[in-house]
């Protein structure tokens, strides 16, 4: 793999913005975003990343892949925070677990993008749908961290917590209800409809993206001798389940999905962990969540993982089976 992707994507200005944010808090400089502003940003990321999707997933032929893939993305989504939460909560509490959960059971979209750099760097064909399925493993991977949380807050006192609120938590909050209302919204618009408000759904996303960033940076650095106590577990946890999930995913989809670009792009949606959609909702929803953990474990160690070495680890599993 050439050496080029990791600089192209360690010097990503988004990234960048998020280390100026930790920078910042060490320097204890005075700077923060407003409350109002960053949370209009979260709900801004949740909003685009849905509709976006959804389009991709209106101009994509259906078959019996498609849909597969997106049964196989659901799973997905649903299988990997639930054993991951179990793992954490060794060393984490329930709303830390709950959230790291989510992110590595989410995805990440920048990751998704170096993915699709490097297939046509190689000139490996991918489909276009494989983005719906990203858009659609942010929203059940939130639900099942929130579920998680609430079923295991209060330890010995999770049986009176009534069924019926957990669930409607998890299936209508707010940040849960945008993403997959945007996604449907993004499926039924006609290409004229997007085209209109394409400046505010894809033009300006990677500039809401640097400033909440920013903001994830500035929350980070506050927190950051938290995560130094606790970097131990977590540098191992952010390494090798990305192993694990994108080698067993590397493998197994080659009995039911056709093409090494979608193969390899599925084995890099299991790996990853989103640093976008679930901190945006866990800011929101769980409060108590410590940003210092799970932003730090997806941005500053899973993802230079996945773009230098777990790439063609999984392109080398993909060649090599089936």
């Amino acid at each position: 793999m050439d050496l080029h992707l990791l600089v192209d994507n360690l010097s990503n200005p988004a990234l960048l913005f998020f280390f100026l944010g930790v920078i910042a808090v060490q320097l204890k400089s005075d700077l923060r975003i407003p409350e109002n502003s960053s949370k209009f940003i979260s709900l801004y990321l949740l909003l685009a990343i849905g509709f976006k999707g959804g389009q991709e997933l209106a101009h994509s032929e259906f078959s019996l892949e498609i849909l597969w893939s997106l049964l196989f993305g659901i799973f997905l989504a649903v299988a990997v925070p639930v054993y991951a939460y179990f793992i954490l909560r060794r060393k984490f509490s329930v709303e830390n677990a709950g959230a790291i959960a989510a992110s590595y059971g989410s995805v990440s979209a920048v990751t998704f993008v170096t993915a699709i750099s490097f297939l046509e760097l190689e000139q490996i064909a991918f489909s276009g749908h494989m983005v719906a399925v990203m858009a659609l493993m942010e929203a059940p991977s939130i639900m099942i961290g929130l579920l998680l949380i609430m079923l295991f807050k209060g330890g010995k006192e999770k049986t009176n917590i009534p069924m019926k609120n957990v669930l409607q938590h998890a299936l209508f909050n707010g940040s849960v209800l945008l993403i997959l209302g945007s996604l449907v919204i993004g499926f039924l618009a006609n290409d004229a409809q997007a085209e209109g408000i394409k400046p505010f759904t894809t033009d300006i996303f990677k500039g809401f993206l640097a400033v909440f960033l920013l903001d994830m940076g500035i929350t980070s650095g506050k927190k950051l001798n938290e995560f130094v106590k606790k970097g131990k577990f977590a540098l191992i946890f952010a390494i090798i389940v990305p192993i694990v999930n994108g080698c067993i995913v590397a493998f197994s989809t080659g009995s039911f999905i056709t093409g090494t670009g979608n193969r390899l792009l599925f084995a890099i949606l299991a790996a990853s962990a989103s640093y976008i959609a679930v901190p945006a909702a866990m800011k929101i929803a769980v409060p108590k969540a410590s940003p210092s953990l799970y932003i730090p474990m997806a941005l500053a160690i899973t993802f230079p993982f996945n773009i230098t070495l777990g790439m063609p680890l999984y392109l080398y599993i993909i060649q090599n089976t089936f």
